[in-house]
C-alpha cells in the first residue's frame, strides 16, 4: 500500500483526480490523507466530497475550518457568505449521508505504524502528542451527538486565544477547535493570533510560527498540516510538511507520497 496526503482541497476536484491520475492511485491498494479544508471556495465542493466519501475506506482525513463552516450552514447555525460554494453540498440528494460522514471525522489523527500526524493547522506548541489526541477527541465526540449544536453555534470567536488545563465548556472546546484548524503564529505562550495570514517574514512582533516556538513538545513528531497557504509549503524542518499550496488562489494542489517525500503538483487548474 501507497500512502499519499494532499492539502487544502477547498472544492478543487479537478486538480486533485489530476494528482492521483499521475501517481496512479488505486483506492483498492493505496491510501490518501486529507489535511483538512475539503470543501467551500472551489469550484467543485460536491464532487470533492463525493469522491472522498465513495472511497472513505481508502481516505484518513481530517477536519479543516471550511469543513466546520460547512456543518454550522448545515444545522442552520451559521449563514453562508457570499463567498462560500456550500450550495451545491446542501441541494445534493446525497447530502445528509456526506455530512454525516463529516461528523464522524477527526481534528487531529497519529499513525503509529508510520509514524505521521495530521492536523489541518498544526498542534499547539505546548501540547504532547497524546494531549492533542485527547483534545481532538472530546470535540469529536461533540460532532457525533446533539451536543454538536451548542457546539456550532459557539464554535465562532477568538477568545479564548491561549490555551489553559483549566477550561471548560464552551470556552475549551472552541480553544481547542482554533488550535487544530485556525492556528499560524503565536507567542512563545502559545497565545494566537488570527489576522495575520502573510508569509514568516513579516510576523508581528511577538510572534512566530507555532511550529518555530523553542519549547514545541512535539518537534520529533511528523506532521502534514494545510491552512497556512501564503507558506506555499516551504518550511524549513525536515518534520514538518505544510501542504496547502494556494490552489483554490489560483496556485496549484500538491501531493505527497509519505515514504519518499515525493511531490505531485496538479498540471490543471480550475
Amino acid at each position: 500500500m501507497t500512502q499519499y496526503a494532499v492539502g487544502d482541497i477547498q472544492g478543487c476536484y479537478h486538480e486533485l483526480m489530476d494528482c492521483l491520475d499521475q501517481v496512479a492511485f488505486n483506492p483498492s491498494n493505496d491510501c490518501l490523507w486529507v489535511a483538512g479544508d475539503m470543501v467551500n471556495r472551489g469550484p467543485d465542493s460536491l464532487a470533492t466530497l463525493q469522491f472522498l466519501y465513495q472511497h472513505r475506506n481508502s481516505v484518513r482525513c481530517v477536519l479543516g475550518n471550511h469543513d466546520l463552516h460547512l456543518l454550522a450552514i448545515y444545522f442552520g447555525h451559521r449563514k453562508a457568505k457570499p463567498s462560500d460554494t456550500a450550495a451545491s453540498i446542501l441541494d445534493a440528494s446525497d447530502s445528509d449521508e456526506l455530512i454525516h460522514w463529516l461528523r464522524q471525522q477527526a481534528l487531529c489523527i497519529h499513525d503509529d505504524a508510520i509514524n505521521f500526524t495530521m492536523a489541518h493547522a498544526g498542534i499547539a506548541p505546548q501540547w504532547t502528542l497524546n494531549e492533542a489526541l485527547n483534545y481532538s477527541a472530546e470535540v469529536e465526540a461533540v460532532l457525533k451527538t446533539d451536543a454538536i449544536h451548542p457546539f456550532l453555534i459557539n464554535m465562532y470567536g477568538n477568545t479564548p486565544d491561549t490555551w489553559h488545563d483549566d477550561l471548560t465548556g464552551t470556552d475549551r472546546l472552541r480553544c481547542i477547535t482554533n488550535y487544530f484548524t485556525r492556528m499560524r503564529i503565536c507567542n512563545d505562550d502559545g497565545k494566537l493570533e488570527f489576522t495575520y495570514t502573510g508569509d514568516t517574514n513579516n510576523i508581528p512582533e511577538g510572534y512566530h510560527p507555532w511550529f518555530e516556538q523553542a519549547n514545541r513538545k512535539t518537534q520529533q513528531q511528523r506532521i502534514i498540516f494545510g491552512h497556512w497557504a501564503a507558506l506555499n509549503g516551504h518550511i524549513d524542518n525536515e518534520h514538518l510538511f505544510g501542504l496547502d499550496t494556494g490552489c483554490v488562489w489560483g496556485q496549484t494542489l500538491t501531493l505527497m507520497q509519505l515514504d519518499n517525500y515525493q511531490l505531485t503538483i496538479a498540471k490543471s487548474q480550475s
